[in-house]
């Protein structure tokens, strides 16, 4: 077997190797507390596991001769699902812990509907991922890994120098971050100038994020992207490139905030339909939340729309240490 080690990590195909194998261990590492059910953290980080693995093998995929079973569509199938049972989890917490005591009693009450709705829900996506974690896709999958991690195969760039090969692996990823249409959310431009709205209303927010949620959740997914991918490296790099990691995983966690509060208000309004009114102090709370996040926002959102700042982070990716 090939072992990569932080001394003869050199070329593109080392990388590739070590992050694959990094990945794929840690995410079967969880599998059997996953599957008994037994602690929402090993969902977590088989989750985290799955998504990075699946980041490795779609990222790395121009250096790699990887088997069919073992490529990203069905990586991601896995990780959906898995996903699909944290979602709930991270929904149940979020009402008991963040909502919930700050709740008039009445409402607090009511809120018993919602937990058994997500105790029914959770059930089923429990099974889903019990069967997953069961057919013959995941085995194959399992399989394909480890027999290529006994014996990778390479395509020929995967023999490069990774410094000489870094910056048009990283740069794709990053520009297509940058021209996302998500960054002009709430923004006017004039005159090939654009201007961040920094005036809203609660109100208007909320009207904007009716028509315009998907693109903002797509810039968050991008951003995760970004991020997954760019600390494959950071051992390539200098303190600049640590600060522009942190900064892309602000912006995932406070439009992954925004999201979240989102998605648990149009989840309540599909269990509670019309009696959703019973929940008014829950709904401000709510829509509350979205406004704090979307302030927040503005700050990075205005600073990565200057073109000076994506210079600068252009600059940091095209000179690896």
């Amino acid at each position: 077997m090939k072992l990569a080690t932080e001394l003869s990590v050199k070329t593109l195909g080392d990388y590739a190797y070590q992050a694959i194998q990094k990945h794929f261990k840690k995410a079967s590492k969880w599998e059997k507390s996953v599957k008994k059910d037994e602690d929402p953290e090993a969902l977590h980080q088989m989750r985290v596991g799955m998504r990075r693995l699946r980041t490795a093998t779609s990222r790395f995929e121009i250096a790699l001769n990887l088997p069919k079973p073992a490529r990203d569509k069905n990586i991601g199938k896995i990780a959906r699902r898995l996903g699909s049972l944290r979602d709930l989890d991270v929904l149940k917490e979020a009402l008991e812990k963040l909502y919930q005591p700050h709740l008039p009693r009445k409402e607090q009450e009511s809120l018993q509907t919602a937990f058994d709705a997500l105790a029914k829900q959770r059930k089923d996506a429990f099974s889903n991922v019990q069967t997953t974690l069961k057919d013959e896709s995941y085995k194959s999958l399992k399989q394909a890994l480890e027999e290529w991690l006994d014996k990778p195969s390479y395509q020929p760039v995967a023999s490069l120098p990774i410094q000489q090969v870094l910056p048009d692996l990283l740069l794709p990823e990053v520009s297509r971050f940058l021209l996302h249409p998500g960054w002009l959310v709430g923004t006017q431009v004039v005159d090939s100038e654009v201007t961040v709205n920094t005036n809203w209303k609660a109100e208007k927010l909320e009207q904007q994020l009716t028509t315009q949620g998907d693109t903002i959740h797509d810039l968050r997914k991008q951003a995760k992207r970004v991020r997954y991918q760019m600390e494959l490296f950071t051992d390539l790099y200098g303190e600049s490139y640590a600060a522009y990691i942190a900064e892309v995983k602000s912006i995932q966690e406070i439009l992954g905030t925004l999201q979240d509060s989102a998605v648990m208000s149009e989840w309540l309004v599909d269990v509670f339909k019309s009696e959703i009114h019973t929940l008014p102090t829950l709904t401000a709370l709510l829509a509350e939340n979205r406004y704090k996040s979307w302030q927040q926002w503005q700050p990075l959102q205005e600073r990565y729309l200057k073109a000076e700042n994506k210079h600068s982070f252009h600059l940091t990716i095209l000179h690896p240490l």
